[in-house]
Formats: C-alpha cells, structure tokens, sequence
C-alpha cells in the first residue's frame, strides 16, 4: 500500500489536487488506493474533479460510478464528466466565486526592450488571418474576462506603459506608398487607460502623421472622455468587442456594462468617427441565439451602416497553458464547459456549432451586408464559405479585401 500512496503523491505533483476540498482529495485518494489507477487516470481525474467544481456543477464524488472494475469505473466517470461538459451551459444557478468588485492593480513605467510593433499573436497560416499589425502600448489589462489569454502571458496585477513609447513611434520608418492596419487592444484594452502616461495623445499624433495607416483602437470600456474632448484623425477606427449582458455579467468581469459600451460607440460615432464591433468570443449557452440576436438588432436599430466599419465573428478558442491557467483560478466559470475539438492545434467548438452561430449572427446582419466589412477572426479557410458562402484563397487576399474596405469607408486612397 504505501508504494501504491507513493505513487499516487507522484501523480498528483504538479497537478491542482490539493486545491480540492478536503472531502474530494480523501475521496480521490481512497478510491486509487482501492481500484488502482493509473498515473495519467489520476491526473485526469484530478482536471474533472478541478473542472466541475470551477464550473459550478455537480462535483467528482457526486457523479463518481460505483463499481469494482478500475476500466469500467474510469470510462463511466469520464462519459459522465463530457456529458456534463457537451451539454448546453446555463447560467441560470450559476453563482460567481472569488471575482473582484472593482479593479485592483499597480501601475509601472519602464524601458521595454523591442519596439512592440509585431503581428497579430494569434496569427497562423491555418486560419484565415487579416495579418494584423499590432501595437503593445501597454501590457496587461484591467478587466478580469475569464477566457481572457492575456493573463497567461503577463502579470494580471501589475499593468506597465513602456517609458519609450513616444520615442519609438517617432523612429519608426514606414512605407508611405502601403497603406497598415494596426492595432492597440492585443495586449490590453485599447481605451480603459485613457490618456494615461501621454498614451493617446501619442497614438494620435502617429495617426496624423502617417495618414496611411488605419489605426484602430479595441475596447470593452466607455471610457470615451479623450475622443469626445479631442479632434480624431479620420484614420482611427474606435471598435467595441461586445457579448450578451449574460455573458458580461458572468464572464467577462469589472468590463463595462452592454449599455455602457453600445452608449459610448454611439457617442463617438456621433463626433465622425467610424466604429466598429467584435462578438468575439461567441459563447454557446441556453438560448443564447435568442439573445445574441436581441443585440444584433440592437445596433441595426441605433446606427448606421455608413458609420460602421467592421463586425466581426469569432469564438472560444484555448491553448493548453490558458487551460492550465484558468483551472489554476479560484474562481467560477463556464467558458471551459464546452465540446473541444481540435481547431488548427487549439482547442474549440465543434465545426456544426460554428456554422450554427456564426451564420445566425451574419444572417442576422443582412440589412449590413452590402456596406460593412464581415470578417471571421481566427477561423478556419472552409468556415468562410460555410459562415458567408465564400472565402479568400489566400491572407493577403483577406488583407487587401479589408483594407480596401476600411478606405473606402473612412475616406482615404487604399495604397497596395
């Protein structure tokens, strides 16, 4: 027996077994002691376990099958954990754990090594990609979105402005005879620091001095205060990533409210400024077609197409270290409860489920389709013919189908 316990401590090194209730790891314990799992068993065992709990539903003990057989136990129990994880969430009981009411973090200022001027980090030749530039203004964010991979990338707490910023922006040399798409939302929210460090007023002064980049800025706040006071350069985009308040109120913590962000693209929109909006992620849940549908109309409703550059689609896709991540919280969440099938590597929605949502949400926008710009953010080649009934032979083609779209639409020549 104490070999078989010195095995089992190995394999649950380095696992989150003793973030377990007390109850479940005495539980887990006793019942590898007794059936003899296997190393790997264990470890799985210990992901349901961590899984079910973060996902507010019935826990590993509950739904443990009672039999002798270690095989038929562990496929049973397994069957049981996917039943739970591929059927329709509901966030009706669902209620939230460990999530901060306001925001709670430290600010730093210093030199960053590198420009920060690079591609779009999720950018792959197995998804279509529109091979955004991007630019890290900032590093880390303030809101607290539970599918968020920033925070496996920098620490949540601590948000840093680079102290060289404005210098580099003026050394930077680029081509006056192409036209860039660059953005400043990958690494933190675009708008929710306002004008702190000096940072939009650089940004727009970039903007106006090259007037042959489109310079789009992504945010889930309202913070709006520095484009209302200040004239903006007609070749800044302002986007929102917008969701249903169901899975603003759950999942995508200390963000602003639905009414707060479609309130601000409004009043911006209202100064001249082209907007835009990202349903990104898309996240399957009960009646959630119902609901995503109520705030298409919405923004049919409240603005017009000529003011609207952009909608794009997209949805929940993980890498194993933000898996890792999010089960390592302790917090509540159902972004992980979902059917994961490979997607070019990663981990996502199943192929029909998709096509169910992304077409929903195109057909949903056909007063649109003809003056705004649809796009699929980090999708496969097929889903664009699936989602659109076409798709671009190459990423370049994707580019200077949205850049020349983006020209268009703000008023400025489109340089190849």
């Amino acid at each position: 027996m104490n070999s078989y316990i010195n095995k089992f401590n190995d394999a649950t090194e380095n696992t989150l077994f003793n973030k377990l209730p007390l109850n479940e790891q005495e539980f887990l314990q006793a019942k590898s002691l007794k059936l003899r799992f296997s190393h790997q068993e264990i470890r799985q065992i210990v992901d349901m376990a961590r899984d079910l709990q973060m996902w507010n539903e019935q826990d590993i003990i509950e739904i443990f099958p009672d039999h002798e057989q270690k095989k038929v136990v562990f496929t049973r129990l397994r069957k049981a954990y996917e039943d739970i994880r591929n059927k329709p969430n509901s966030y009706e009981d669902f209620e939230l754990k460990n999530i901060s009411k306001e925001q709670k973090y430290t600010f730093k200022t210093e030199a960053k090594d590198g420009f920060g001027l690079g591609l779009c980090p999720v950018a792959s030749e197995k998804t279509r990609c529109c091979n955004l530039l991007t630019l890290d203004a900032v590093e880390s964010c303030g809101f607290d979105c539970s599918y968020c991979s920033i925070q496996s990338f920098y620490n949540q707490n601590t948000i840093t402005f680079d102290s060289n910023f404005a210098q580099k922006l003026k050394n930077l040399n680029l081509d006056t005879n192409k036209t860039y798409h660059i953005g400043t939302g990958q690494a933190s929210d675009s708008l929710m620091w306002g004008n702190r460090e000096g940072i939009l007023d650089t940004l727009f002064l970039f903007a106006r001095e090259n007037p042959n980049i489109i310079l789009e800025f992504k945010t889930k706040s309202d913070n709006i205060k520095y484009f209302l006071e200040n004239d903006v350069p007609k070749n800044i985009l302002c986007t929102w990533s917008l969701n249903t308040q169901t899975i603003i109120e759950n999942e995508e913590h200390l963000a602003a409210s639905l009414d707060k962000r479609i309130n601000a693209a409004r009043k911006v929109a209202d100064k001249g400024v082209k907007v835009g909006f990202h349903f990104h992620p898309i996240v399957q849940y009960e009646n959630y077609l119902d609901e995503y549908v109520e705030v298409y109309k919405r923004l049919i409703n409240e603005f017009k197409a000529k003011e609207v550059a952009l909608v794009s689609f997209g949805t929940l896709t993980f890498i194993k270290p933000v898996i890792k991540k999010l089960r390592d919280r302790e917090f509540r969440s159902k972004i992980t409860q979902m059917p994961f099938e490979n997607a070019s590597g990663k981990s996502s929605y199943p192929d029909a489920i998709k096509v169910e949502m992304f077409k929903h949400a195109y057909e949903s926008f056909k007063p649109w389709a003809k003056d705004v710009f649809f796009y699929l953010c980090m999708e496969e080649h097929s889903m664009w013919e699936k989602t659109f009934g076409y798709q671009y032979a190459t990423n370049n083609d994707f580019e200077q189908a949205m850049l020349n779209a983006y020209c268009q639409k703000i008023g400025i020549d489109y340089l190849i």
